[in-house]
């Protein structure tokens, strides 16, 4: 008699039998594990930007002490930039509020909000950099001026990806395939968009206390 037959004979209670999580898109991940593989994917993303900043805040903060450093003056316009680039996170998050509702029309109202605001702040820094060029300061220049477009430009290169992002998710809004009960795109791509908000906010403090 084998031990299966035994213990069911003794009436053992046999416990079920574990369950692997499938990493699946849905909202509420369905498993033990915290973070679904896109959002498991996003963060290693994100890492790798926190590094790479980092590398760059550390490299001006070393060299900020050198006696050749000089200041330049950031255009005004970085300020209503700022504002700005902060105002399409908030209407990301009435988009997420609206998909949270079941309200589809919202969800793309605020994602397009969202969209513009982040196209106004990419238009907005360009202007500062002609701004810049106009007053005669280059890359060049000095050490201030070289991390001022070096630190501004990489990020705007991110945000220029994270425009792409919105896109992807903005058809899928379009194509009612957001629901509340499974928007992991947009949870995943919000993830992204606040980062780069903060990693902005971060940047800019950093250039201007010089």
């Amino acid at each position: 008699m084998s031990v299966l037959s035994q213990l069911r004979r003794r009436g053992s209670i046999l416990p079920p039998p574990p369950t692997n999580y499938d990493g699946g898109s849905g909202d509420s991940g369905g498993g033990s594990f915290p973070l679904s593989r896109a959002q498991l994917g996003m963060w290693v993303l994100l890492t790798a930007i926190i590094m790479l900043f980092a590398g760059l805040s550390s490299a001006y903060i070393v060299l900020h002490g050198l006696p050749q450093w000089q200041n330049i003056t950031v255009p005004r316009i970085v300020w209503a930039n700022t504002l700005v680039l902060f105002a399409s996170s908030v209407a990301l998050e009435f988009a997420r509020q609206s998909v949270r509702r079941n309200q589809p029309a919202g969800v793309r109202q605020w994602m397009a909000v969202s969209g513009i605001l982040g196209i106004s702040f990419l238009v907005g820094q360009v202007i500062a950099w002609r701004q810049l060029v106009s007053a005669g300061v280059y890359l060049s220049t000095t050490i201030h001026s070289s991390f001022f477009y070096v630190l501004t430009g990489v990020h705007a290169l991110h945000l220029v990806g994270g425009l792409v992002g919105l896109g992807v998710v903005f058809q899928k809004a379009f194509a009612n395939k957001l629901t509340a009960a499974n928007y992991e795109s947009l949870k995943v791509f919000s993830l992204y968009w606040h980062f780069m908000d903060v990693v902005w906010i971060y940047c800019f403090l950093l250039l201007l206390l010089a």
